[in-house]
């Protein structure tokens, strides 16, 4: 997909390393040729942000399904796409076609299984996979119990400068269990494991990685516990990384309380304190990447009993939104969200994207933070709507996305439900007859309410 012209876009606030300014951002032949205050050349085609944030394209470190169109409503360009495919991503030629497989309106970057089958035992091919595209190499979504091989692992992906993404669990704590151990669990009667099994699989990681002198990403952390010894860890300079989820920040274990099985997730939603021991770890830059784990499960996986429901959220539809909200809340400001979203999982990648830098990736997203809409499991772009946020009300869209300078999307005239927050999307009011009737005619009349809501002047 070749950028067929130049693009300036003007009058929009460009998302740095080192702050939000007001400025102009010139696209040429994939690339961005100039960024700050400069203006358009003869030829450009110039697109009026309106005063939107113009930042980079977000990188999504880690999910397990690539899911174009959720993808691209997220503002997401490029994924790390985790082993656990069907066939695993255990030999160089699943790995090459992986990794040609998104393009050319989104870059996905496999991520080697550490071990054949994923079955934590003997290694994987590792350096054939990384000629064939892989970007790294991960455990999957379980941790590897034989600590020979796990060190065995770092040491060889340290030869060959790859980060090792690990699921920080002890499986053998953890078990078949579908909650953490405590209050909530015992009244839902649900098969629960303790929340130090994070904290004992960090610990011996940490330790083999410190012996291994290799890169380490935990790919979701969501313990106090296991934040603090990271913490550590980092000070004594050792080279390791970590990531969360909105999921685990922004709910707890209470979100289980109606057996909701769009709440089971892995690890599982933990205690409300450890939930504020995340938020803090993002503010004090412990964290460092902000992934949406997106995992879509229709159905078949998810219309079970809470414990035999397969675990997994679609996430990459609110990833934006609800890490918008730490800024809101004043936790980070939004060069640090960026930073989380971008920056640094395309740093890990090794690739040079992820930031507004002349000369990298034109990966642009134009993103309106003040926009409000509710999440909707049922009119998500995922294949599956199993969002944990189903009726939440939120704020922050991309309404409009650049791959390689190629407009992607661009900004849909939507409206709002004054009563109940739907949107429509598409063509203004599409649908309104039907929402209303079925929805709010107890409220005022549709044929009363009409009128007063085409012409913006419905109360409320």
């Amino acid at each position: 997909m070749k950028q067929p012209r130049p693009v300036t876009i003007t009058g929009g606030r460009l998302v740095t390393p080192d702050g939000v300014h007001e400025g102009v951002i010139r696209l040429v032949d994939g690339a961005i040729a100039a960024v700050g205050d400069i203006a358009a050349e003869d030829g450009d085609e110039v697109v009026d942000a309106k005063g939107r944030l113009v930042a980079p394209g977000l990188v999504d470190f880690g999910v397990f399904a690539i899911d174009k169109p959720a993808f691209h409503f997220g503002g997401i360009t490029r994924a790390a796409l985790m082993p656990d495919q069907a066939p695993p991503l255990d030999l160089p030629s699943r790995v090459s076609y992986i990794a040609k497989s998104g393009k050319p309106d989104l870059w996905v970057h496999p991520l080697a299984a550490a071990t054949r089958g994923l079955e934590g035992r003997e290694l994987a091919e590792l350096g054939l996979m990384k000629e064939a595209g892989a970007r790294g190499v991960a455990t999957g979504r379980r941790w590897i119990a034989d600590s020979g091989a796990m060190l065995r692992l770092l040491r060889y992906a340290a030869m060959l400068d790859l980060v090792v993404v690990a699921h920080a669990e002890d499986g053998w704590l953890v078990g078949e269990a579908a909650a953490t151990a405590g209050e909530m669990a015992t009244r839902l009667g649900l098969p629960s494991a303790p929340a130090e099994a994070e904290a004992l699989a960090v610990a011996r990681d940490i330790a083999l990685a410190e012996m291994a002198g290799a890169k380490l990403h935990f790919r979701q952390i969501t313990t106090r516990a296991a934040l603090d010894l990271i913490r550590s860890a980092k000070v004594r300079g050792v080279a390791i990384s970590c990531g969360t989820t909105p999921a685990h920040f922004m709910l707890s274990d209470l979100a289980t309380a109606e057996f909701r099985t769009f709440a089971r997730l892995s690890p599982p939603l933990r205690s409300d304190a450890d939930r504020q021991a995340v938020i803090d770890a993002i503010g004090d830059g412990t964290i460092d990447v902000v992934a949406s784990g997106h995992d879509p499960r229709g159905p078949e996986d998810k219309r079970l009993p809470f414990a035999d429901a397969e675990p997994g959220m679609a996430g990459a539809e609110t990833l934006l939104a609800m890490t918008l909200t730490l800024v809101r809340d004043g936790v980070i400001d939004l060069a640090r969200a960026f930073e989380l979203l971008a920056a640094t999982p395309a740093r890990l990648l090794g690739v040079e994207a992820g930031q507004l830098r002349k000369g990298w990736e034109a990966d642009i997203a134009l993103i309106d933070p003040d926009k409000p809409w509710v999440v909707s499991s049922a009119r998500m772009e995922a294949t599956a709507g199993n969002t944990p946020f189903d009726g939440q009300p939120t704020q922050g869209r991309v309404t409009a996305l650049y791959k390689g300078g190629v407009a992607l999307s661009q900004e849909r005239e939507s409206k709002i439900c004054p009563e109940c927050g739907h949107e429509f999307q598409g063509n203004g009011w599409d649908g309104i007859d039907a929402h209303w009737r079925a929805k709010h005619e107890n409220v005022m009349p549709y044929e009363k309410a009409w009128p007063l809501l085409s012409s913006g002047n419905y109360p409320g």
